[in-house]
């Protein structure tokens, strides 16, 4: 039995990440090495998105406070819609080019689609790593447990020494791809919801601006 022990003890005492991966074949290394990758892609568009819609939601806030304040428009363009640095300052230029209710409404609209379109970019990498991580890691689990029966067969030892080590190596793969998904995912339906809050205040806006055009026509 204290043989049993030994044998036991000093393999599964060596099974870090490091040790995991570097044991791993060639494919399984790729797929970890993936994987990786894909986490820390999906933080850094994470981060960089919030970043970014938190500073819009702030922008949008002054302006609708400069909007409903009583300002004069020409104040609000000269402030705003000269050189403009944000969504509502270019969607109050646009409007500004053509000034009736139908012309404001459709410039206008036209303006805010695309500012959306600019701000939804990295959202769809979101998507599509909280949808395919799990996948190649479960692939990367495949690869390896086959080879993991293939070295248990050349071996013919079926020890739990022998068996944990590649089994382990291949699970890890899994965790892998669901560590790079869950954030994923989480960050995509966070941010999109943030970003439909910001659709609508901006789509908003250009009802409110066509809505003044249509009543000064």
């Amino acid at each position: 039995m204290e043989s049993v022990a030994v044998e036991l003890a000093g393999p599964t005492d060596e099974l870090t990440i490091v040790y995991l991966f570097m044991r791993a074949d060639i494919v399984v290394k790729i797929v970890m090495a993936l994987l990786v990758f894909m986490s820390i892609w999906s933080w850094a568009i994470a981060i960089e998105k919030w970043l970014r819609f938190n500073a819009a939601h702030g922008e949008a806030s002054r302006f609708e406070r400069d909007f409903w304040s009583g300002a004069s428009l020409d104040d609000l363009a000269a402030k705003y819609a000269r050189d403009p640095k944000d969504a509502f300052g270019r969607v109050l230029a646009a409007a500004l080019r053509d000034w009736d209710g139908f012309s404001v409404a459709k410039s206008g609209g036209a303006e805010a689609n695309r500012e959306l379109n600019k701000m939804e970019g990295g959202l769809g990498v979101l998507a599509i790593i909280g949808s395919s991580a799990p996948f190649i890691g479960l692939f990367g689990t495949v690869w390896g447990i086959m080879n993991a029966f293939r070295a248990i067969a050349a071996s013919e030892n079926t020890s739990l020494a022998i068996v944990a080590p590649g089994i382990a190596e291949a699970l890890f793969a899994t965790a892998l791809g669901l560590l790079a998904a869950i954030p994923a995912v989480i960050f995509f339906n966070g941010l999109s919801s943030i970003l439909a809050r910001y659709a609508a205040k901006l789509e908003g806006f250009v009802d409110d601006l066509a809505a003044l055009a249509s009543r000064g026509d």
